[in-house]
């Protein structure tokens, strides 16, 4: 999985990004969420601009495709840029890093309960900040879905 993640991220391996998203059809199959939308974990502008796409919202567009839930792009934005979580130190470190980063600034999701997805969750920080974020903006509810859960001692 790790190697998987880190082609579609740093290698420019897009096309994985189907096969990924079916395992994350099949959890929800055996694992159903209380959604209506999904969005994608943003990229800071600067960083979308150097990679060229968001790994996140491919998987939440090929996850949409195959589960029949529409996705809503577009909508959260990361306004602070950091370091990458994987750099941070500990988990305090992670959640400075993303306090108050993104912001959401669409009624799309008022009243709707959302799946955010994202590639990887270390510490939980960067959901947290868009489901913060979501929630501000009227979401009813906002669940996080994940490729791999990665544990630091």
């Amino acid at each position: 999985m790790r190697k998987s993640i880190h082609d579609l991220k740093y290698r420019n391996l897009k096309a994985i990004s189907p096969c990924l998203a079916g395992l994350l059809a099949d959890y929800l199959e055996e694992n159903p969420l209380p959604g209506e939308a999904l969005i994608g974990v943003p990229l800071h502008p600067r960083r979308l601009r150097e990679r060229g796409y968001n790994q996140s919202g491919l998987l939440a567009e090929e996850l949409g495709k195959r589960i029949g839930l529409p996705v809503i792009a577009d909508c959260l934005t990361r306004i602070k840029q950091a370091q990458p979580q994987v750099r941070a130190v500990d988990v305090e470190e992670r959640r400075r890093n993303v306090s108050d980063a993104f912001v959401c600034r669409d009624a799309r999701v008022s009243g709707r309960r959302i799946i955010l997805i994202d590639d990887v969750c270390t510490s939980g920080a960067t959901l947290e900040s868009c489901a913060a974020a979501l929630k501000k903006s009227g979401a009813t509810s906002v669940w996080g879905l994940t490729l791999a859960r990665e544990i630091r001692n």
